[in-house]
């Protein structure tokens, strides 16, 4: 099972834009609220708070919220489809890989 071999990480900021993108969406607070306590309840879940941030990705500052949270975390990758974490491979430190959800699954089901 994935929720066993992957941890999660999010950030108070991450999980104020998945909020805020639900509640656009669906046009229903409590159904975004409701979200986000089912997200934090998991087990593979953790919550990291950044005391550094990179400003690596300048097409789209706001992404640098998962570039930030993805350094701290220590994590292996970054699953994103958004064009602009493609600026990332231009750095060695830190060195954030990126893998977009088609390679994410490709990994996991090669485990």
């Amino acid at each position: 099972m994935i929720a066993q071999k992957y941890t999660i990480c999010v950030t108070s900021e991450i999980l104020l834009e998945y909020r805020e993108i639900l509640e656009r969406r669906f046009k229903d607070a409590q159904f975004a609220e409701d979200v986000i306590d089912a997200i934090l309840s998991l087990p593979n879940v953790e919550r990291v708070k950044p005391a550094f941030r990179f400003n690596l990705i300048t097409a789209d500052p706001d992404d640098n919220k998962f570039v930030d949270c993805a350094v701290t975390a220590g994590a292996t990758y970054i699953v994103s489809n958004d064009r602009h974490f493609a600026e990332l491979e231009r750095y060695d430190f830190p060195k954030v890989d990126v893998r977009t959800l088609v390679e994410f699954l490709h990994i996991v089901r090669t485990l």
